[in-house]
């Protein structure tokens, strides 16, 4: 025993925890023998320094915080590729949106200064009319299209249209189609930056009793917001009694089948060259293209894209369009898409009317904002438009006051929409307007969009900075 309190001489005092051990060793080795007292010596050592270690935790949580994971002020993935975001970046996004400012009055964190209460109010006032003041000067100086300028686009569109409706009914006079219009933005007082695009529509006629659809959700693909038109009554009515059995594969009328008929005689038989001659245009298809379309150059530096859009319209009034599913076009190539435009535009159209509001600015800023910065080419007038009218539902100061907070609460839930992967269709919730979108497009417009909360004039100057390509 005399040896045990020998060898504690000089060490520190652990409220009695070492002496019970050095005195629970030193018997073992009268009772176990030098080889087993050695075996409990070390399950003791290891006993012992885990509770050292708990003792002696440090007691400071600022330090842990600075070694741990860091706050959504300096989140993680902030210095990281915008290409590279993970599940941990969706989370603290998550988390950080809770934190950042909901409207143009939320000011950053300043450290603290002698500013009187009037003085802060003035500073607040000032940053949201200087973000009011850049959406407008954008508005007028990026995002308005003159008036002579759309009206010469227009005029172009017309002409091809006039040029195919000729052309269609000589050459084959009996496909069954209605009279063909123009449709799109351009039409719509929607379009922004440059008059440049315009949807040439070519409704085709089906007989009822042969021809039904089928929603996509109802359909083994189980794709909402998609179509399948079936053919029916084969045992009566045997193929090729309809002039569009010709389109059909298994059974359905395929939308490709389709555009393929009509790019044989808008691409492959009509003498573009010629007829741009005559009208002083410069005439061709795109090539390759999603869908059938012609450039029309009309001028030196104007190009029109003219898409050539064949449209269903079912007897509930259900518009399919024949433009194929982006991510899975050879899966789903009997796939007709629901188009939503007319009606999309029509109710946000109707709330700025109910109210005066901005809703059709906020929509044309964000459109030209888009358009302008490569990062968020991706975002379409649709997903934007279902934002905004999402949006409506909760907010109802639509006033051409609160652009500025309009503005920032459609980028913060466009952020959180991409955050959960989804942006349901206001007229038809299960329908996802972010289906065709990838993993890696949802994570960098997230994270473009992210950045641009914390200073959203800078995504003003980096969209007038960024030369236009149409």
């Amino acid at each position: 025993m005399a040896g045990v309190n020998g060898d504690r001489k000089g060490k520190k005092d652990d409220n009695g925890i070492g002496t019970a051990i050095d005195f629970m060793l030193s018997n073992a080795k009268l009772v176990l023998g030098v080889g087993g007292a050695a075996m409990l010596g070390i399950a003791t050592l290891a006993v012992k320094r885990m509770y050292d270690r708990a003792i002696s935790a440090p007691t400071s949580p600022t330090k842990m915080e600075q070694t741990g994971k860091r706050s959504w002020e300096e989140p993680a993935w902030m210095g990281s590729s915008p290409r590279v975001l993970n599940h941990d970046m969706k989370s603290t996004v998550s988390r950080s949106l809770q934190s950042l400012p909901t409207s143009a009055h939320s000011t950053p964190v300043l450290p603290p200064h002698p500013l009187g209460a009037t003085q802060s109010d003035l500073l607040k006032a000032r940053m949201r009319l200087s973000l009011q003041e850049h959406l407008w000067e954008f508005y007028q100086s990026n995002v308005n299209i003159p008036t002579e300028e759309q009206a010469v686009a227009r005029r172009a569109a017309l002409d091809i249209c006039a040029e195919l409706r000729v052309f269609l009914h000589a050459k084959l006079p009996d496909m069954p189609l209605r009279e063909m219009y123009l449709s799109g933005s351009l039409y719509d007082d929607l379009q922004v930056v440059t008059a440049d695009h315009a949807q040439l529509m070519v409704p085709l006629v089906l007989e009822k009793n042969l021809w039904s659809s089928i929603p996509g959700e109802d359909t083994i693909m189980n794709v909402p917001g998609f179509w399948l038109v079936r053919r029916e009554n084969l045992e009566y009515f045997p193929r090729n009694s309809s002039y569009w059995d010709r389109c059909m594969v298994g059974g359905y009328l395929s939308p490709k089948s389709v555009l393929e008929v009509f790019d044989k005689l808008v691409a492959g038989s009509i003498n573009w060259p010629a007829i741009g001659s005559v009208l002083d245009y410069i005439i061709r298809p795109v090539v390759p293209s999603e869908t059938l379309t012609l450039e029309v150059q009309y001028e030196t530096d104007r190009r029109l894209y003219v898409d050539f859009l064949p449209l269903l319209v079912m007897e509930d009034g259900t518009s399919l369009i024949a433009k194929p599913h982006r991510l899975a076009a050879e899966r789903h190539e009997n796939l007709w898409r629901q188009s939503f435009r007319v009606a999309e535009t029509a109710r946000l159209r109707a709330l700025d009317q109910e109210d005066g509001g901005c809703r059709c600015a906020c929509l044309k800023v964000a459109k030209a904002v888009c358009k302008l910065n490569p990062a968020l080419n991706r975002l379409n007038a649709s997903q934007l438009t279902n934002a905004i009218l999402l949006l409506s539902e909760k907010e109802g100061d639509w006033t051409q006051e609160a652009l500025a907070d309009r503005f920032l609460q459609l980028l913060r839930a466009l952020v959180g929409h991409l955050e959960a992967g989804r942006l349901p269709c206001a007229l038809s919730p299960k329908v996802n307007l972010f289906c065709e979108l990838t993993e890696q497009e949802v994570d960098e417009l997230g994270y473009t969009l992210y950045c641009a909360l914390s200073d959203p004039e800078g995504l003003l100057r980096t969209a007038v900075a960024q030369p236009f390509h149409p």
